[in-house]
């Protein structure tokens, strides 16, 4: 799961205003008012000093180029959340432009003009996203969206840089229409095309800013792609529907307005990037000579050029294509890890991206096309920690129940800790995710200084390993994935540096529900348990995530308005086989969690407790799906190691 955890300020307790004369293992961090802490014992500070560089780590991502100069916007965290930064040279001073006490979730320059960009924020992690504008000259914020219980993505601009095109939910909450808007003019907000469905989004303009184009998402192995013409509302489907699902994703129209380039994976198990020509609707494949999926890819101001990223048994690989030739080279190549957010300069010269390794946190990076030459821009702090003395990531396989193989990256301790190590399953939400070899922040603390061993499975269902993969877990057939690391548990007692009697096991959002799922099925194969914002039901879950996701989901997991599925879900609910956990369970939830809500938690930690189990449970009333403010991870993360140290290492 590729998700960095922000850490968090010191508070002293009570116990601090006892004097000097108080023995140092008296004196405890108390929790911040918005944390409701349930049976978590008291933090001592000595804990919190222990730890604290593991604390100190920052990230850097990739924003937006400056339309006219060679600088750009990224997203860091000076204080308690990620906010736009402004950085005009490689490893120039990063300068704060926003101040939210809530995260910016992404910023934008329009295509052509300086003086301004537009940005998302939600607030309290609600993930209810709405659009400002942010005048340069004045540093002034303007409400772009209706500022409600709406969300709101970031959209794309015009050519000429003059509108924005983006998806909203502003009508009734589920379904996310199409607007257009002059970001320098609010008033100017038309919906330009009503639609059902919460997976719609405006991808881009024609070259004469005529028409749009617009895809719809339905599941994670179907999509569709749409051409909207603006002046008449007429939308035309590019893409028709098959006798087999067929995925699409990040329409870009060619130079010339007659075609378009994608990623599909029609005719294949991995996504390839595709032509499209848009008079007879033939398909031409242009990368089928790489046998992975396409993760991202942008194509060149003058439309010559395509940069794109592959996932190579969950690394990226950089590759540039000639659009007249359909010749495809190698770009810069670079460590195992994870690049994204690909993006050409407004001249074309050069491309910037995100890229993180097992070593390094994310950091904002650029090559030129023609000579490839790498340039840093960013050099995020890692808390005057030796990174460059950390973990590689080690791709391990295993035989599950059916005989499929299953992978995952096995992080080991320095070699300094002798004999069996205990372990921690770390399993990605999703479900369709991929753990993949990034920087693992605060958890390189277990690593390096518990000495515990962390292995990210990537169970059936995961992305990256074919659409017939990342199928293998739906509907009823969703333990199969639990199964996995079922088998993952004996493949860990063939290990003899690993100790297969010292297992945790954890994981977010879907992670979560398996954290929960592996708890009840292998309870006694594992030490404890940690589950962060997980599905205890499906039922409950379905009935209760924010409408415009609904149906999405039902299309992975199942409709639990069908008395089949129902049954089903009944059956294999966490918190109906609550009975069968006797291990320590650790429950987190962020109060305003608009995907996995806070209900979910609440109804695993009360059944637990009825049965006389042993839960700790900590839910910040200003998150959403997961921790993103610094003061909030850091009283997790000290949970956490108090957790792994009472329940996992004795």
């Amino acid at each position: 799961m590729k998700v960095l955890m922000r850490h968090a300020l010191l508070v002293l307790a009570a116990g601090l205003l006892g004097g000097a004369a108080r023995a140092q293992e008296d004196k405890v961090l108390a929790p911040a008012d918005n944390l409701v802490v349930e049976g978590v014992p008291k933090i001592p500070l000595s804990l919190v000093e222990g730890v604290a560089r593991y604390t100190e780590s920052r990230a850097a991502t990739l924003y937006s180029w400056h339309p006219k100069k060679r600088e750009m916007l990224i997203a860091t965290r000076f204080a308690d959340t990620a906010q736009v930064h402004r950085v005009r040279m490689p490893l120039g001073a990063r300068t704060q432009l926003t101040f939210f006490p809530d995260r910016v979730g992404n910023a934008r320059f329009p295509r052509t003009r300086d003086d301004y960009f537009v940005f998302t924020r939600d607030a309290g992690g609600n993930e209810f996203g709405q659009l400002y504008r942010f005048d340069l000259a004045t540093g002034a914020s303007t409400l772009l969206s209706d500022g409600g219980r709406s969300q709101n993505g970031l959209g794309r601009f015009s050519h000429r840089g003059d509108r924005m095109a983006y998806a909203s939910t502003r009508r009734n909450g589920s379904d996310r229409d199409l607007y257009v808007i002059d970001p320098g003019d609010p008033k100017s907000d038309k919906k330009v095309l009503e639609v059902e469905g919460g997976g719609w989004a405006a991808l881009d303009w024609s070259p004469d800013d005529t028409k749009l184009l617009v895809g719809q998402f339905l599941s994670v192995n179907e999509s569709y792609v749409w051409l909207l013409d603006l002046a008449t509302g007429e939308k035309k489907l590019i893409t028709p529907k098959g006798a087999e699902p067929v995925a699409y994703g990040g329409a870009r129209f060619t130079s010339d307005g007659k075609g378009l380039y994608v990623t599909t994976d029609k005719e294949s198990e991995f996504q390839r990037l595709a032509h499209i020509d848009l008079g007879s609707g033939k398909h031409t494949y242009l990368t089928s000579a790489i046998p992975w999926d396409v993760e991202d890819f942008d194509l060149s101001p003058d439309g010559k050029s395509i940069v794109f990223v592959t996932n190579e048994d969950g690394a990226s690989a950089l590759y540039l294509l000639d659009t007249a030739r359909g010749a495809v080279r190698p770009g810069p190549r670079l460590p195992v890890g994870v690049a994204e957010d690909l993006d050409w300069d407004p001249a074309g010269r050069e491309v910037a991206f995100s890229f993180s390794e097992t070593r390094s946190p994310t950091d904002v990076f650029s090559f030129d096309a023609t000579t490839l030459k790498l340039e840093r821009w960013t050099e995020s702090e890692a808390g005057g920690l030796n990174t460059s003395a950390f973990s590689a990531a080690e791709l391990v396989k295993w035989k599950s129940f059916d005989g499929k193989t299953i992978s995952g990256f096995l992080m080991k301790p320095p070699a300094r800790f002798s004999g069996p190590r205990p372990v921690i399953v770390n399993i990605h939400g999703g479900p369709e995710g991929q753990a993949r070899p990034i920087y693992l922040g605060r958890n390189n603390y277990y690593l390096e200084e518990l000495g515990v061993a962390i292995i990210y499975p990537n169970v059936r269902g995961s992305t990256g390993f074919g659409k017939s993969f990342t199928k293998l877990d739906n509907g009823i057939l969703r333990e199969d994935s639990v199964k996995d690391i079922g088998a993952l548990l004996d493949w860990i007692g063939t290990r003899p540096d690993l100790d297969k009697d010292k297992v945790m096991v954890t994981g977010g959002s879907y992670g979560g529900y398996m954290t929960l799922a592996v708890a009840t099925h292998y309870d006694a194969r594992i030490r404890c348990s940690l589950d962060v914002v997980g599905i205890s039901s499906f039922i409950t879950f379905l009935e209760r995530t924010e409408s415009y996701r609904r149906d999405l989901r039902r299309v992975e997991y199942g409709d639990e308005r069908d008395p089949k599925t129902r049954e089903f879900f009944e059956r294999m609910a966490p918190v109906n086989n609550a009975a069968k956990i006797t291990k320590p369970l650790f429950v987190v939830q962020g109060k305003n969690d608009p995907r996995v809500p806070h209900t979910e938690a609440l109804q695993m930690v009360e059944t637990v407790r009825k049965n006389g189990g042993a839960v700790w449970f900590l839910m910040a009333n200003d998150e959403g799906h997961g921790f993103v403010k610094k003061k909030n991870a850091d009283f997790l993360f000290y949970s956490t190691v108090s957790f792994i140290k009472s329940h996992l290492l004795p």
